[in-house]
């Protein structure tokens, strides 16, 4: 049997899914070992491969996830809050590293999570890719350089299919802008304007979300003031970046201690 380690992808039918899938196929440091649908779905009991267009894999899609997880090292999961969470306590049940590139999660949803991570390694992030995690970093060093003379305004695009706003990503820029300016996001997040809002509160961080077409990602974070705006902005044009990061952050968690890590873990930031 191969030493390589074993990756199971969950919500394998979604775009990312299917990435994350061809990621892990076409490399040669793992295997994938399992894939997972919900209940009812189309695909379950079908060979993988075909399910996605191509040549048969020689593995099916199952619902049971935890018959999958067992025989997995990492599991890919880019699925849905309340997916995450009952996949968090299977990978922990199967000491599995759990790479989790699920949005909209609640604060009790995190609470659930970091129960989890006492028995196994979750890495977490709201987005995976290099470029970004190298933005959240400049976006907190430019907010500590810059005082509130210059408002900051988070603004988003993606696909017209994504179902959370802000982003995950805005989030974390959003976070990384708060923490770089010594407040909290949840003091100064400005999230809603429709009709008569009034003047801008000074200080407080904008989010502006954008929706349409088959817009991978695209995330500027603006710092304006009177007479100058400094724009900082990371722009993906294809969805492999995070499934590339995923699959990097699965290799980096093995032997790894059980708890919370993120990626500016994996990637020494």
């Amino acid at each position: 049997m191969s030493e390589l380690p074993g990756i199971v992808v969950t919500g394998a039918s979604g775009r990312m899914g299917q990435m994350l899938i061809q990621t892990v196929r076409a490399s040669d440091k793992v295997r994938l070992v399992g894939a997972v649908e919900r209940p009812g779905h189309d695909w379950i009991g079908q060979d993988v491969g075909s399910a996605m267009g191509g040549a048969a894999a020689g593995l099916s899609v199952t619902d049971d996830a935890l018959e999958v997880f067992a025989k997995a090292q990492a599991i890919l999961d880019f699925t849905a809050p309340a997916a995450t969470v009952e996949f968090a306590a299977l990978a922990a049940q199967a000491r599995a590293v759990h790479v989790i590139g699920t949005t909209g999660l609640s604060d009790a949803d995190l609470k659930k999570l970091n129960a989890a991570s006492h028995h196994a390694v979750i890495i977490r992030a709201g987005n995976m890719s290099l470029g970004v995690n190298l933005l959240v970093k400049l976006a907190k060093l430019t907010a500590a350089a810059l005082d509130e003379d210059f408002d900051i305004e988070i603004v988003e695009a993606h696909h017209n299919r994504k179902v959370d706003a802000p982003s995950g990503t805005a989030l974390m820029l959003g976070e990384a802008a708060a923490e770089g300016r010594g407040v909290s996001l949840r003091d100064v997040s400005d999230r809603g304007r429709d009709g008569l809002t009034g003047a801008r509160k000074r200080g407080d961080i904008g989010f502006v979300s954008i929706r349409g077409g088959d817009i991978v990602g695209e995330h500027d974070v603006v710092f304006a003031a009177a007479g100058e705006r400094v724009i900082l902005r990371h722009i993906a044009t294809d969805r492999s970046l995070f499934a590339k990061g995923a699959l990097r952050a699965a290799l980096w968690g093995q032997d790894r201690k059980p708890g919370e890590y993120d990626m500016f873990d994996v990637l020494g930031l």
